[in-house]
């Protein structure tokens, strides 16, 4: 009998670019199903990509944004992107969207900006931090 435990995933790498976000995301699923939780997914350098709404993938690719939003809905997994790093590959939420004089937001849903102080409070709070990306 597996003992369930909580982990942490780091995400560092946009889904157009690397093979890591997909990885990531059968990782999370895998974990699920085998009786484990997800206490929170951080995405940190161009991992923030993956949370643009407006990336609109080819009819034969996975849509990454929409995997990560399904994943979130289901399992009530904290999605969170590093502000600074959102902020500087122009990824806003409707405040940050405001705040910069931008004509408007484009955070998809179910992802949140946040501080790297959460990412430090997810490691602490869980049994494995995992991260995914160069």
């Amino acid at each position: 009998m597996t003992i369930p435990l909580r982990y942490t995933l780091l995400i560092r790498s946009a889904g157009f670019s690397q093979q890591s976000p997909y990885t990531a995301l059968h990782f999370a699923r895998a974990l699920i199903a085998c009786g484990h939780s997800l206490y929170r997914i951080f995405f940190y350098q161009d991992g923030v990509l993956n949370a643009n709404a407006l990336i609109i993938s080819a009819q034969d690719e996975t849509n990454i944004v929409y995997e990560w939003q399904t994943l979130a809905r289901a399992h009530q997994v904290p999605l969170v992107l590093c502000s600074s790093a959102a902020v500087q590959r122009g990824i806003l939420n409707q405040a940050e969207a405001e705040r910069y004089e931008k004509s408007a937001a484009n955070l998809a849903v179910e992802f949140s900006l946040g501080g790297l102080g959460q990412l430090i409070d997810a490691i602490q709070q869980t049994d494995r931090f995992i991260s995914f990306g160069y």
